[in-house]
Parts: C-alpha cells; structure tokens; sequence
C-alpha cells in the first residue's frame, strides 16, 4: 500500500513540475510595472526584465517609447552597474506642456554594460508623463540582448479579447484620471478607522482581561495568605499548650 502510495505521489510531483516547465516561459517576458496609470498624469514604470535563458545573461535592453503619442518627460532612474542611453527624437507637430512647447520627445532608452543572470530578474524605473488623456493604453517595444548575441524581440502589440502573442511588448493601460488612486485613498481611510477601531476595541479587551486576571491573583493571594494565618494560629496554640 505504501509503494503504491508512494507512486502516486510521485506520478503526481511529476504532473505538477511539467506544468510548472509549461506556464513558466510563457509568462517569463519583459513587462510593466504597474500596468495601470493614470491618465493625464506623471508615473514610475518599472521594466521588468527577467532572464529566460539557463546559459546565458541578459546584458543589454531597449525600450522605444511611442512616437504616436509622445511623452515630454522621461527620466531613468540610475541603476547599479548599467550604463542609460536616451535617444530623442524631433516631433513633426510641437506639444504644450505647462505653458512651454516642446519640440522633441524621448523615443528610446537603452540599458548596458550591467548582467541579468539565468534565475535573475531586473527592473528599470523610468519616471514618464504627461501622459496622453486621449489614449487607452501605450505599447512600449522592447529588445533584450544576450551574451550569446541572441536577441529576444517583445514587439508584438497584444490584442484585447486575442490570445498572447509569443511575443508580446510591453502594456501600460490608461486608467480615467484619478479613478484608481481616489477608490484607493477612500478605501485605505475606511480600513484606517475600522482598523483604530479594532484597535480601540482590543485594548479595551485587554484592560479588562488584565483587570479580572488581577482580581483574580490578588484573590487567590488573600485566601492563601488567610490559610497561612490560621496555620499560624493553630500551630502558636500548640506550643503554648505543650
């Protein structure tokens, strides 16, 4: 009975670690993070770059910016050990922005000189706006370079209702202004006071679970203490009586 148990389970472990191999490179590509922003707005986008390869190391990436809606400011965050290149480029029409009109705009940044290694994964913050009001989402094309010259081109703009691509580039969807980050903060406060609440609600519990326990103690200690006195008595009368 055990051997046979012992089969299956095993027979199952197998089952588990070959959808594990299935799923895993599926999901493994260059994506954003949030995938949400607001629109109108200034956001951080995180690049995440994971390395799908055993033998090798991602050392190089390069993210183009959309040219259909371009982005005035685009500041990288440094990162250990990479090298960041921005490429602008000169805007056919000009765009306003806070008073001032711009005439070109970032169309791509690229990362260097740094190792994603096989198991690794890296981010790249860039911090990007104004962000379009008239867009519903902006499609970063990415190329991710490895040591072995091998080079992995997530370029494919994914299609909603469609299955993904084997490649698909990287999404970030635009969200009606301040919709997400109002329904957050409302939220956060309402958990806030439920949670003083509670809070409230546990120290009362507690003062009054200390406050019986003392009760309690000090009972005991008084009857105790009685006994020890009729003890005493008792064993005085004793002695005077011997």
């Amino acid at each position: 009975m055990k051997i046979v148990n012992r089969r299956a389970a095993t027979a199952c472990a197998l089952a588990a670690g070959t959808v594990l191999l299935v799923a895993g490179p599926a999901s493994a590509h260059v994506s954003v993070d949030p995938k949400e922003a607001a629109k109108g707005g200034y956001s951080t986008v995180n690049f995440k770059v994971p390395n799908e390869k055993d033998d090798s190391s991602t050392v190089k990436l390069e993210v183009t910016f959309p040219t259909d809606h371009p982005l005035a400011s685009v500041m990288p965050q440094p990162v250990p050990g990479w090298d960041i290149k921005v490429d602008k480029k000169k805007l056919d029409k000009p765009i306003e922005m806070h008073g001032e009109k711009i005439t070109e705009a970032v169309s791509k940044v690229t990362w260097s000189g740094g190792k994603v290694e096989p198991g690794q994964f890296q981010q790249f913050p860039v911090s990007m706006g104004q962000l379009p009001e008239d867009a519903d989402r902006l499609v970063f094309k990415a190329l991710q370079t490895y040591d072995n010259d091998d080079v992995v081109r997530w370029i494919e703009e994914p299609e909603e209702g469609a299955a993904e691509p084997e490649n698909p580039a990287p999404v970030l969807k635009l969200t009606a202004d301040g919709s997400g980050d109002g329904a957050a903060a409302t939220g956060s406060s309402a958990d806030d006071a439920k949670g003083t609440e509670k809070t409230a609600a546990a120290a009362d519990s507690d003062s009054a679970s200390t406050s019986d326990t003392t009760a309690r103690v000090l009972g005991v200690v008084g009857i105790v203490v009685g006994v020890a006195g009729v003890a005493f008595g008792v064993l005085a009368g004793r002695r005077r009586a011997a």
